[in-house]
């Protein structure tokens, strides 16, 4: 008989053990003479925010309000939209209308394409699926558009025309998935189906899930760099008429 495994609840004390390697860079880059304090409060506020989401999807799972759920995307909407303009050169305030936009459209649009369309949810708000999804696209437009915006204030810092900033960021911002597509099943086995297969799932369903999850990531991140990129070139052309 072939040994199962379960999935267990991780007790605290082991938990913690988890924390050893992360410990080990903070003192890489102490030695090294660079800030740990970024480091420091976001794995903090990971912690913190992983915390209170376990407890919230709880209520969450077992709502029967689509209010809830909308509600919830929103938040996380806005989150990723401010969280990606962490490394931009000029005012995140600026930029925040046209990065919500982007992941809206971007985002959204996949969104609502895989949980009515591919996966036929009913209700059309299904928690347990809808959340997941949505941060899991949500946080990857959020990369992208950040990576994005980086390399295009770079390459127009450099004297670079508009246009090829604009192609240059789209490029870069797209390396990470790319290569997640490239080296998925050879290199890695992604998340979601290594949990599909602890759940004892068919491998070759759990495949299909996997194909649908990075169909998904690839769009929303092209769709959403593509809109902010456009927006951003759009709103320096119209400064610089005026």
């Amino acid at each position: 008989m072939p040994m199962i495994l379960a999935i267990q609840n991780i007790p605290l004390e082991r938990l913690a053990v988890a924390l050893i390697p992360v410990g080990v860079v903070l003192l890489i880059l102490n030695a090294w003479s660079l800030s740990v304090r970024t480091s420091l409060a976001a794995i903090g506020r990971m912690l913190l925010q992983l915390m209170l989401l376990g407890y919230l999807l709880g209520y969450i799972f077992q709502t029967d309000t689509s209010w809830v759920v909308i509600g919830l995307l929103t938040v996380m909407l806005v989150a990723a939209s401010w969280i990606s303009l962490r490394v931009s050169s000029s005012g995140r305030r600026e930029l925040l209308p046209s990065v919500l936009l982007s992941i809206l459209l971007g985002g959204g649009s996949t969104l609502l394409i895989i949980t009515q369309v591919v996966l036929g949810l009913d209700p059309w708000y299904a928690p347990r699926m809808m959340v997941p999804l949505a941060g899991m696209i949500f946080a990857n437009c959020m990369n992208a558009v950040s990576l994005a915006i980086e390399r295009f204030q770079s390459e127009i810092s450099r004297g670079e025309p508009s246009e090829t900033a604009r192609q240059t960021a789209l490029e870069a911002a797209l390396i990470p998935i790319t290569n997640s597509l490239f080296a998925v099943g050879l290199v890695s086995i992604p998340g979601m189906m290594t949990g599909q297969v602890l759940a004892q799932e068919d491998p070759l369903t759990a495949a299909r899930y996997q194909i649908m999850v990075m169909c998904m990531m690839f769009g929303s991140s092209g769709l959403s760099v593509s809109i902010c990129l456009t927006l951003i070139v759009r709103r320096a052309g119209e400064h610089a008429d005026k």
